[in-house]
């Protein structure tokens, strides 16, 4: 059980990284994860004027997908707990004219819509970085209508998930989360989430596909993957988390390389 106090610190933790890393996700990781995007909007099976939520949006290219499919008729919400990150995605919003998509600051667990407001919820990589799972299932299954779809995007376990097993080598010198169970790879194992949201109001199952992108040096992955989460670690300590990160992907020595990604897909329906 998490404490008002564990929260409050999680959130705050969650908020700095997420709003010092905006930049980086512009610049380096939106691209890199298209493959991921385009097979989540897939899975949603959005409609012309269909009302979508778009949980962790980050720097909204997964609401601007949406927010094209659904159509001037249609609308799309991205919620996110960073303002950069939103600062970020209301410039791109504006900067392609998609007036059927807005931006609000909130987070799972406490959505900030209406009950039964949206037909689809999409989250994006961002469920795995929920701190208190259950409250986000029963937020979901509230603001979905009755026979609402939810499809999100979660890395596997970091044996099949290059990015997973990156992150979390680099990410043991770090130092732990303020609470367990967040971070990339954490719904790997994903079959308490699933009865979550069966308690929730929500049948869903996975479905996984392996997807991926590449990396021309390990010094373009560093600086894009774990650059932020451990820029305030000591230079020798911070030294001896790239060489692990070496020793576990670049066996062979420096050069480019492909992160295969095997990911999985929380594919959902409320109950009608």
């Amino acid at each position: 059980m998490i404490d008002a106090n564990q929260d409050r610190e999680a959130l705050a933790w969650q908020t700095g990284i997420w709003s010092r890393i905006s930049d980086i996700y512009v610049s380096e990781i939106d691209r890199r994860f298209v493959p991921v995007v385009k097979a989540l909007v897939g899975r949603a099976t959005l409609l012309g004027g269909e009302q979508v939520l778009d949980l962790g949006t980050g720097t909204g290219a997964v609401a601007q997908r949406a927010a094209a499919i659904v159509g001037p008729r249609g609308r799309v919400v991205g919620v996110d707990i960073s303002p950069q990150m939103l600062a970020l995605a209301r410039r791109g919003a504006t900067s392609v004219g998609l007036g059927n998509l807005t931006f609000l600051e909130g987070r799972a667990e406490a959505i900030p819509a209406e009950d039964a407001a949206f037909s689809v919820v999409i989250a994006c990589l961002s469920m795995m970085y929920v701190i208190d799972r259950e409250a986000a299932a029963r937020e979901i299954a509230r603001v979905l209508k009755p026979g609402g779809r939810f499809v999100a995007a979660v890395w596997a376990e970091p044996e099949q998930c290059d990015i997973v097993l990156f992150q979390q080598t680099a990410g043991r010198f770090a130092g732990p989360p303020p609470v367990p169970g967040v971070g990339p790879g954490a719904l790997a194992e994903s079959s308490g989430f699933l009865r979550q949201l069966d308690a929730a109001g929500i049948q869903a199952r996975v479905e996984t596909e392996t997807l991926g992108f590449d990396f021309p040096d390990f010094t373009s992955a560093w600086n894009t993957l774990a650059g932020v989460t451990t820029a305030q670690l000591p230079p020798e300590r911070q030294q001896e988390a790239k060489d692990a990160v070496m020793v576990a992907m670049y066996p062979k020595g420096d050069g480019p390389r492909h992160f295969r990604n095997v990911t999985q897909f929380i594919v959902g329906r409320a109950c009608a």
